[in-house]
């Protein structure tokens, strides 16, 4: 059976006017190209042609994409008071868009009337019929998005409806009810949607805003009351606090409501999507986002570690592969003994319950974290000591010094004129050859890791394909400037698209860089030798 066609996505418009979210042209191309082809949503609203250069020049690209069944939609206002729509250019910009859809907005609140627009409320009906009139005699299917709906018809309930009836009656196919401030609580939006969708024939839709948290749960109680189209933005970009976050609400309907808002096969490209709309808005993804996060399969504790590898409807409402995810199990000083087994199968180490090296491991990871080591978010870390102690080798620093040895290192930063250069010079030794280089950077951290990489890489070639993806800082014990500081590294393969974290803890910072880099690199030099390493530990 077909998906309903039920969501409409407007991250490439409404999304973009959330704080710090901007999108080039070829990233609105991309985006739209992966919505199509990994989920099928089958409406995608590009832009506002009205508005700006690039939204007019979107739609012109869009039409060269195979978009199969979804549709692009193009988005504007009603008319200017003073305009006729047949000399509006907002409109004819949009009639010339080339879209089938267009999505326009006007107002439904009197007091957005007459304070925002300085109109009559007669002269709001007029604009509203006027422009949709407009766009249905130049051959458009119109959607109206009734804009700061529900706070007009709680003051103003005639007015309101009344403007949903003219919208109807020139011609809209679908009322859209826009909570624009995001501050209805969702019984109240259930009632509200319950008394429209009985007072009207046009089908009714719905768009929410988050000010007040309750964007998904309103969306989600106003398709129960009766609402046949959801709008809402990936990842919930948008203006203030965001929109209805359609990667949460897509799961909830298909998988909780038995909703068919999305084929089976393609729901499970959601987590990839997810993350592929971060990268291109330049913004790291939400570790505790419901279905998608990073965290969120994410265990800890070790008794709830146990159960979920039992069965994992003990600690988890749905199976994470239903959605692209996967199960994230923590190792830290909460771990057990089922943990370590369960990381240790990710890293491909044979470990077994009842093998003495479990406990060993469990052991030297709790007091490491004693000593300030986090090892949840880093896995290279922990993969490193789990290999060490499975090799019957309890120095957790053997794979470090069976690559290269360190002889020792030095930064200098000097802060002169109003300028600042840092130095890092680093002594290494590579099958008995002693290597002695400096390097400058941005700041030590990255003069080390310049000198570091320009030391190895004669012998390690491999190493000239990773860079630093992100740098944490974390100061764990409150001391003043005595504190431990704990560094999480994450580094990246630029050729295997493989990413891992490593971790390092000390009173210096430079020196838990230091280490956190080490890691890094050592655990590039392993996986580039992996034969090697599962040789030895057989």
């Amino acid at each position: 059976m077909p998906a309903l066609k039920i969501m409409y996505d407007t991250t490439l418009r409404d999304g973009t006017q959330g704080a710090g979210i901007s999108f080039s042209l070829e990233d609105k191309l991309r985006i739209i190209k992966r919505i199509v082809a990994d989920l099928g949503i089958p409406f995608i609203e590009a832009g506002w042609p009205g508005s700006n250069p690039k939204d007019r020049e979107i739609f012109a690209k869009a039409r060269e994409l195979n978009l199969g069944d979804t549709q692009i939609v193009a988005f504007g206002s009603t008319r200017h008071k003073d305009v006729k729509a047949t000399q509006d250019q907002n409109l004819k910009a949009l009639a010339s868009a080339g879209t089938e859809i267009i999505t326009l907005v006007g107002k439904s609140w009197d007091l957005h009337v007459t304070e925002a627009l300085n109109a009559t409320l007669a002269q709001n009906l007029d604009m509203i019929q006027d422009s949709i009139q407009f766009l249905k005699d130049q051959g458009k299917r119109v959607f109206f998005d009734a804009e700061h709906f529900f706070d007009g018809y709680y003051t103003n309930r005639e007015y309101s409806m009344q403007v949903l009836d003219t919208a109807a009656r020139a011609g809209a196919e679908l009322l859209v009810l826009c909570d624009t401030n995001g501050g209805h609580l969702p019984l109240q939006m259930q009632e509200t949607v319950k008394a429209v969708v009985s007072q009207v024939k046009t089908p009714v839709g719905i768009h929410c805003h988050n000010d007040a948290g309750f964007a998904n749960s309103n969306a989600l109680i106003a398709y129960q009351a009766g609402a046949k189209q959801i709008q809402g933005t990936f990842n919930g970009f948008g203006e203030r606090c965001g929109n209805t976050d359609l990667v949460t609400l897509i799961p909830t309907l298909k998988f909780k409501l038995g909703v068919n808002c999305i084929d089976d096969e393609k729901v499970k490209n959601l987590t990839a999507v997810a993350h592929f709309i971060y990268e291109l808005a330049n913004l790291p993804p939400r570790d505790e986002q419901p279905y998608v996060g990073r965290n969120a399969f994410s265990h800890k504790g070790g008794i709830h570690i146990s159960a979920v590898l039992k069965d994992n409807r003990t600690y988890e409402h749905l199976n994470p592969l239903l959605v692209g995810n996967d199960r994230n199990i923590k190792v830290s000083e909460l771990a057990g003994k089922s943990s370590i087994i369960y990381k240790a199968r990710q890293f491909g180490i044979p470990l077994q319950e009842g093998n003495p090296k479990v406990e060993q491991i469990l052991k030297i990871i709790k007091e490491k974290e004693r000593q300030g080591y986090s090892y949840e978010g880093a896995d290279g870390s922990l993969e490193l000591i789990m290999r060490s102690l499975d090799f019957n080798i309890e120095d957790p620093l053997f794979f470090r010094k069976k690559y290269f040895g360190i002889e020792g290192f030095r930064v200098l930063s000097e802060h002169l004129k109003g300028v600042t250069s840092t130095e890092a010079t680093i002594k290494v030794r590579v099958r008995e050859k002693e290597f002695h280089t400096a390097a400058e950077g941005n700041g030590p951290v990255n003069a080390i890791d310049e000198a570091l990489r320009k030391a190895l890489a004669f012998f390690y070639p491999s190493l000239k394909n990773i860079t630093l993806t992100d740098f944490k800082v974390r100061i764990i014990v409150q001391s003043g400037t005595a504190s431990i500081v704990r560094v999480l590294v994450e580094t990246k393969d630029l050729k295997t698209n493989e990413t891992w974290g490593t971790i390092g803890a000390h009173e210096n910072i430079i020196v838990a860089s230091w280490e956190a880099l080490l890691d890094s690199y050592v655990y590039k030099l392993l996986k580039d030798n992996i034969d090697w390493a599962d040789k030895m530990g057989s």
